[in-house]
């Protein structure tokens, strides 16, 4: 059963990808994943959790990785995330910092102009 805030109940996942709930069970203790808890402790499967099982699902069935390889894998990938968006705030600087000093001036153009080609007539 799907809540109103969009997680899932273990029961609901575990049919969902035919998968037992004691192994999302070892999931959550292995540190895999780590779904949201109820105050009366029921797991809740949000959509991060979600799409992190179901990576896990991918490379454990269909690619034949182990645990410990999904963890490196897993870890690899937030790793990669995170450089990429410490990357992307980079090239955001830059392009601030570019645009904030750039010249008006034509004597700075790329291509070299004939005298008075930007003069109105």
């Amino acid at each position: 059963m799907t809540r109103k805030d969009g997680s899932v109940l273990i029961g609901e996942i575990a049919r969902r990808y035919s998968i037992h709930p004691q192994t999302l069970r070892m999931y959550e203790r292995e540190g895999l994943i780590q779904p949201d808890r109820t105050e009366g402790n029921t797991r809740l499967y949000g959509v991060e959790t979600i799409e992190r099982l179901e990576i896990i699902l991918t490379l454990t069935r269909d690619l034949g990785v182990n645990l410990a390889g999904v963890e490196v894998i897993l870890n690899m990938k937030e790793r990669l995330e995170s450089l990429q968006q410490r990357a992307d705030r980079l090239v955001d600087y830059l392009k601030k910092e570019a645009a904030r000093h750039r010249p008006s001036d034509e004597r700075y153009a790329l291509v070299k102009l004939p005298a008075g080609a930007l003069r109105k007539p």
